[in-house]
């Protein structure tokens, strides 16, 4: 299992008929950060005419988008469409516009908005998030090194190493190949090696 986010916070603007439309996007992982990064872009653009906002959530499914005071489906659904078309998950963009004093038309509205909502995306990048199970490792420093390989080889991300008299660390591996890092903890180890599956949960395919 796997879903597609935001690779980072970003921004994008371009002019249309001297309106500026300034993208913003953002991976978030529930509602409530969902909310609390549109109230940010709200609070920097208290100036502007409409702040525009759309997101999608793997969880439920659930997705939310506003017009913000724009005729309605010219602004807040283009914004999600362009996340639904690119499959998109756990990420929300707000499109903010200072009105130029040139009116748009609805079609040249919603144009306006999706550009700018892909032109955001297109600076963030997008980042595959694969289903993993995560394991606590205790080792000594040669068993380390040849598990690390391992993992390095397989694309499982290693984090929180600790050196003392043994390694600790945290490795995340694809949900389909836990069987394939128990197995090859247990040949290596041969007993120098202790592991426990702490958690599910995803981690960025490379």
């Amino acid at each position: 299992m796997y879903f597609k986010t935001a690779a980072c916070q970003a921004q994008a603007e371009l002019t249309v008929k001297r309106s500026r439309f300034i993208g913003h996007i953002a991976p978030v992982p529930d509602r409530e950060r969902a909310f609390a990064y549109i109230e940010g872009v709200r609070q920097r653009h208290r100036d502007a005419r409409h702040n525009v906002y759309a997101f999608r959530l793997m969880d439920g499914p659930y997705e939310k988008y506003s017009d913000d005071g724009e005729p309605q489906g010219t602004a807040g659904q283009p914004v999600l469409e362009v996340l639904a078309k690119e499959g998109m998950t756990d990420c929300a963009v707000v499109v903010t516009r200072y009105f130029g004093g040139v009116l748009l038309g609805t079609g040249g509205l919603s144009r306006a908005y999706a550009q700018a909502a892909k032109a955001a995306l297109d600076a963030a990048g997008v980042i595959v998030m694969k289903a993993c199970a995560v394991y606590t490792l205790s080792c000594d420093y040669a068993c380390f090194e040849r598990i690390a390989s391992l993992a390095r080889d397989s694309g499982w991300p290693v984090t929180d190493v600790r050196y003392a008299d043994v390694v600790t660390a945290r490795v995340s591996v694809w949900s389909d190949e836990t069987q394939v890092f128990e197995n090859a903890v247990l040949s290596i180890g041969a007993g120098r090696a202790d592991f426990a599956r702490v958690e599910e949960s995803f981690a960025p395919q490379k």
